[in-house]
């Protein structure tokens, strides 16, 4: 039996695990390097612009090499792409440590930037590719769920670390993401469902292609406005408001966004689950809704308990969306396609809101108030929820099937799979 359908602990593939706890990993170590960056990059005696810019200098390499991590995962496949992704921003993180002039840490961080996104598009080209057409809402939820635990852990254990200097958490992360690389090697590299990626028999699913799916669209709007939302617009104006509108301490910005992150993971797991039981649409639609609110309460808020409230709001709604945006995506391309493009394309929508905007809702801020800027977000999700009511549903049942699925976690879970598998055989 296939990697891709066996049914490990829990029925998930343990290739599965392994993509997970890496995704932890990765996400911690991110979240230990990004508080000290902008104080590293001032130690060389620049001002705070060019501090910022190698925050940026990242995004936007992020952003630019995408297509090209597209292709990349087209031609070589996911495991090398995801593989050379960890050991590039390995080797820079690691070297950054030892910078020696704010124009090296910046090169650094650029090439950091490209392994990124090697490693972002090609993961989840490996979730698509493994997770159990059944569980994919299930495995987006704990691959999200992982990711959000390690972001929100990484600025905590950097604090624990802080005696060590600036730079004791570059080498931490590298040598964290050289372990993960080894770990993802060796579980890998006897995956049978990946070892079809050096055949020349799987199709290939471009962008243009992508485009003629009603779904598809849909997904780079709602992914654009969940990443200006929630990583740009939010990351950006939340820490302003705190401290000039609410007349707060700098630190409740903090308490601010884990409220935010505790909304977040308090559903993601069950959203992504209940998303394979359900269909993607309810999850898109309520979750970009939920979210929208939340996001324009957040403007208008006249104190810090509201400011708290709206911020699990708007955790709640991303927490829905999230994992029903990848098993949408999953569901599209289907794990006997590369979509290298398509993937490219999806983060490259979200990694454009998070660069434009705090800079677009920044402008409307500066000229109106934080309750106009934080409204036009907010409405970007609406306008996502609106083309969800008009675009099909994109999780089916497929007409055949060669092979039990795999057993789920409880008895009304396995007889509903059974039930479907049965149903399955009577349409044949």
């Amino acid at each position: 039996m296939s990697g891709c359908t066996r049914s490990g602990s829990r029925g998930l593939p343990g290739e599965i695990k392994v993509l997970v706890g890496a995704a932890f990993v990765i996400a911690l170590g991110f979240g230990l390097v990004a508080p000290v960056l902008p104080q590293f990059a001032r130690s060389f005696g620049v001002g705070m612009a060019a501090a910022s810019a190698i925050v940026s200098a990242f995004a936007l390499m992020r952003l630019l090499f995408a297509p090209f991590s597209g292709q990349l995962v087209q031609k070589l496949g996911e495991r090398w792409v995801y593989l050379g992704g960890l050991l590039i921003v390995a080797i820079s993180t690691g070297a950054s440590a030892f910078s020696q002039t704010y124009w090296q840490l910046l090169v650094l961080r650029s090439l950091g930037g490209i392994g990124s996104t090697m490693f972002t598009v090609s993961s989840l080209a490996l979730v698509i590719r493994l997770s159990p057409v059944e569980q994919r809402g299930r495995v987006s939820g704990l691959w999200s769920t992982s990711f959000l635990i390690g972001s929100v852990s990484g600025p905590l254990v950097g604090g624990a670390l802080a005696g060590l200097g600036l730079r004791a958490p570059f080498l931490i992360y590298a040598a964290a993401l050289l372990v993960a690389s080894g770990i993802v090697y060796v579980s890998l590299r006897h995956s049978q469902p990946i070892a079809a990626e050096s055949g020349s028999d799987l199709p290939v699913l471009t962008f243009r292609q992508g485009l003629a799916k009603p779904a598809y669209p849909a997904l780079l709007w709602t992914h654009f406005a969940n990443g200006a939302a929630v990583f740009g617009v939010r990351m950006a104006f939340v820490p302003l408001i705190v401290v000039e509108v609410l007349a707060q301490p700098p630190g409740m910005a903090g308490v601010a966004l884990t409220a935010f992150a505790a909304g977040n993971v308090a559903v993601l797991f069950a959203s992504g689950r209940l998303s394979d039981r359900f269909g993607r649409r309810p999850f898109l639609i309520a979750g970009a809704l939920v979210c929208g609110i939340g996001t324009v309460s957040i403007g208008f808020a006249p104190d810090l308990i509201w400011l708290l409230a709206a911020s699990v709001v708007a955790g709640l709604g991303s927490g829905m969306l999230t994992p029903s945006e990848q098993a949408a995506l999953a569901d599209i391309i289907g794990a006997k396609a590369r979509g290298g493009p398509m993937l490219a394309g999806f983060q490259m929508s979200a990694d454009l809101g998070t660069v434009l905007g705090p800079v677009l809702i920044g402008a409307v801020v500066e000229a109106t108030s934080y309750g106009v800027g934080l409204s036009i977000t907010g409405s970007l999700l609406f306008a996502a929820a609106a083309i969800w009511l008009f675009v099909p549903e994109t999780l089916a049942r497929p007409a055949t099937r060669t092979e039990p699925p795999a057993v789920p976690d409880d008895d009304a879970e396995y007889q509903l799979a059974h039930r479907a598998a049965e149903d399955d055989t009577d349409r044949r």
